[in-house]
């Protein structure tokens, strides 16, 4: 009776035995690579949802100081005592000196604190109001001289007529006048800058190879246009409609048609009217572009001067 090959068969059991360990581990590795994709995901959405509502406290405590600025003015002119709104002005302005650290903003401390200022500004009307019936005593008593002066008045009324509608004429034309010296953006290209530095053009970029982007406007001459120091701001807007900003890369805010606006970048210049090149080179601190289109809108002095448009695939 032969003897069984019995050493050759555990040879290929332990070879079957350590591909399936092999296999095991490739797997757990890319379980866990793709769970620290996720987690990374997640962070940056939490970093940019977090930077959002940094800016809109910081431009409701701006409204706030405004509207704080205004109420004191007026109490003074009626009479009244501001110490107590001076130290809520100065407790204001600590709240919006702290909004910089990012990562210690707690966004229902700061809701509570706006509610407790926009009380404090209703309670001052209410103050106002009030000033301004004890006021209206000395008006009542004024009122026989108010009358006496009317026929005075009435003289004067058709030249204050003829003055206003000069007025009116005078500001139509200045305001023919800015719009038409207002800077217009000829070009406005935005190229992907890599990790390395090196920059791709054609307006579609892989967002592994996008670090930054490259945007380069081209100012068109314009003799009407004063030779002075000027602001520019840009609004790289993702395909979702939220600015891409970061308090922390210097995005802020600006005032377009009498509203708050956030920017993603800014940049002073010289205007000198030789169809001038401004660059921009903006990265995410590390975050990549969300895929997609994304526009770029270019202000400056108050008026929207061009726009472009770039696709991370």
């Amino acid at each position: 009776m032969e003897p069984r090959p019995q050493p050759q068969n555990n040879s290929r059991s332990y070879l079957l035995a350590a591909l399936l360990i092999l296999a095991a581990l490739n797997v757990l590795l890319l379980y866990f690579y793709y769970q620290e994709r996720q987690d990374n995901k997640t962070k940056d959405a939490t970093i940019a949802a977090k930077t959002e509502e940094v800016l809109i406290a910081k431009t409701k405590l701006d409204s706030i100081s405004a509207q704080l600025d205004t109420k004191i003015a007026e109490i003074q002119r009626l009479g009244g005592s501001v110490d107590s709104l001076m130290k809520v002005k100065a407790q204001l302005e600590v709240d919006k000196r702290e909004l910089k650290n990012v990562s210690s903003f707690d966004g229902k401390k700061y809701d509570q604190k706006i509610k407790n200022y926009q009380a404090i500004l209703v309670q001052k009307d209410q103050e106002i109001a009030r000033l301004k019936e004890e006021n209206g005593v000395l008006s009542q008593q004024n009122e026989s001289l108010t009358q006496e002066n009317n026929g005075l008045k009435a003289e004067k009324q058709s030249l204050s007529d003829s003055v206003v509608s000069v007025t009116i004429k005078n500001q139509e034309l200045a305001e023919k006048v800015t719009i038409a010296a207002a800077l217009h953006a000829e070009t406005v290209t935005i190229n992907a800058v890599n990790a390395k530095g090196k920059e791709s053009d054609g307006g579609s970029y892989k967002a592994k190879k996008t670090d930054k982007i490259h945007i380069s406007i081209l100012l068109s001459p314009n003799g009407l246009a004063k030779k002075d120091e000027k602001l520019v701001y840009i609004r790289v807007i993702d395909p979702a409609g939220a600015v891409v900003s970061d308090l922390a890369t210097g995005s802020g805010e600006f005032i377009y048609n009498n509203q708050g606006m956030i920017y993603t970048a800014m940049q002073k210049f010289t205007f000198d009217n030789s169809r001038q090149r401004l660059d921009f080179f903006y990265g995410r601190g590390g975050q990549s572009f969300k895929e997609g289109k994304h526009t770029v809108e270019v202000y400056c002095e108050g008026f929207r001067i061009g726009e472009g448009e770039f696709t991370i695939r």
